[in-house]
């Protein structure tokens, strides 16, 4: 369909498709085919109830009563609240009888506390390499530190996983191995120090933020082994315990929603009321980043219309 909008596109790293020019052109070709489809589109229109009858469905509306014979629920999840997000799909299962799993943010920057938080503070804006785990989940993406906490692809995979209370493993540039450079440079020059030869694989500002943390001020050749294999293993295995997220406020999408028990999974309509279907994020399915909550958007919206 892209293509045949004539949508120039190419593909970045994990396969993730971007537009040449703009995300314009998708929404341009989506209302391209609403209007070839002879949707009706009422944009600023709120919707107060929705009731079933025999004869299908009546909306009330600040733009009047609607009839339909089917409702498709498409309005997504609680994310990104600034952009018109509410729970409203929620409601309205709930109102015919369907379950609810527990709703949270996802794909969320994660913050620290305030004394961490002060501790890192001169890393903010830096980005880095990273392989960031939660139990038997790593993702392995770029790591960016923030003036609230840690954001980047990785962070925001890994908090869909990450519960309050738990801790999260970071393991920095995880291809290099530190403690074979860091011994190697002291054997080629001793005189270096420490915070030069991790500059070489690390941002500046953060090489010299593990130097003093870790203490290895010294020259090279005053360090022994083991101090060199213990900054090899903090940059393989930094521990932080997040306080929290920034929540919905952030959030690309929100997990949990409407159990998928209660739908039929060809349809998507609801098992125990005919003629009502809900589709993309307000249902209890979550994809990683990278396109798979766009994907199942779609792929839902189209297994609801296909049966409608």
């Amino acid at each position: 369909m892209v293509e045949t909008h004539k949508i120039a596109w190419h593909e970045k790293t994990l396969g993730q498709l971007f537009c040449d020019d703009s995300a314009r052109d998708i929404i341009r070709m989506l209302l391209d085919e609403m209007r070839s489809g002879g949707v009706d589109m009422r944009l600023g229109v709120e919707i107060s109830a929705v009731e079933k009858g025999e004869g299908g469905f009546r909306l009330q509306t600040t733009d009047g009563e609607i009839q339909a014979a089917s409702v498709v629920i498409a309005t997504g999840g609680k994310s990104i609240p600034k952009m018109g997000a509410t729970g409203f799909a929620y409601k309205v299962a709930e109102q015919f009888g369907l379950r609810l799993t527990e709703t949270r943010p996802g794909l969320v920057p994660l913050t620290l506390d305030p004394v961490l938080l002060a501790e890192l503070a001169p890393l903010s804006g830096v980005s880095v390499n990273a392989e960031v785990r939660h139990g038997k989940t790593a993702f392995r993406e770029a790591l960016l530190f923030t003036h609230r906490g840690l954001s980047g692809p990785a962070i925001l995979q890994i908090s869909s996983y990450w519960r309050e209370g738990a801790e999260i493993t970071l393991s920095l540039e995880p291809d290099v191995d530190f403690a074979a450079v860091l011994k190697a440079a002291r054997k080629e020059n001793g005189r270096q120090a420490v915070q030069t030869v991790l500059a070489l694989h690390l941002p500046k500002r953060l090489a010299q933020y593990v130097a003093e943390r870790l203490a290895l001020e010294k020259p090279l050749a005053d360090l022994s082994d083991k101090a060199l294999e213990a900054a090899a293993n903090f940059l393989r295995a930094w521990t932080i315990k997040p306080a929290g997220s920034e929540g919905y406020r952030t959030a690309e999408v929100t997990l949990g929603g409407i159990d998928t028990a209660g739908l039929d999974s060809k349809t998507m309509m609801a098992k125990t009321v005919p003629g009502l279907y809900f589709i993309g994020e307000c249902v209890d399915v979550t994809g990683w980043l990278g396109g798979y909550n766009f994907q199942w958007a779609w792929a839902s919206g189209h297994a609801a219309g296909e049966s409608v």
